[in-house]
């Protein structure tokens, strides 16, 4: 019998540390990754480009086309600043992750971010507004907030979606077997 293996969502504001953990997750899991920034990059999933922002325009429907398939296979990390396009159906469980605002600066002026791109992100995470995006889109229950400003919150992150992919996957595997 295969076990089956669930499909996570990491988001959060940009520069509190997503694809860091996410891909300390996946291999602690043994799950795939898929940035999608990275996979948008990669084939091109671009509708225009934000000149204000300084930022290419995502594709939603051709993500969304290109995710379909790997997401229903199940075993899958995705992270992402945002949440509200992807079907509820994708994801058995989405963390936001948060930043303290001083800490977030400080990552977003040393990846040459824009006084006003700097702004813009951490007014979106003292507005909480990604952590309500995900609220409005799944269930309650499947979206847990992780703190991630530090090294340690950062091993305290990975390790608690760890054990959740854990509990997940034997429940799943108990509820086969009966």
């Amino acid at each position: 019998m295969m076990i089956k293996y669930p499909n996570i969502l990491i988001t959060g504001t940009p520069g509190v540390g997503k694809s860091t953990m996410a891909a300390q997750v996946a291999e602690n899991c043994n799950l795939q990754h898929i940035s999608v920034s990275d996979l948008a990059k990669e084939n091109n999933l671009f509708d225009g480009y934000d000149d204000a922002l300084q930022c290419h325009i995502l594709d939603e429907d051709k993500v969304l086309d290109e995710l379909e398939d790997p997401i229903s296979e199940g075993g899958k990390v995705v992270d992402y600043h945002g949440s509200s396009f992807f079907p509820e159906r994708f994801f058995d469980a989405v963390f936001v992750l948060r930043c303290n605002n001083t800490v977030l600066h400080d990552r977003l002026a040393a990846r040459g971010y824009t006084p006003e791109k700097i702004l813009e992100n951490i007014e979106c995470e003292i507005l909480h507004v990604l952590r309500d995006e995900a609220l409005e889109n799944y269930k309650p229950e499947i979206v847990m907030e992780v703190e991630n400003d530090t090294v340690d919150q950062l091993e305290a992150g990975v390790n608690l979606i760890t054990e959740w992919v854990k509990a997940w996957v034997r429940q799943h595997d108990e509820s086969m077997e009966q």
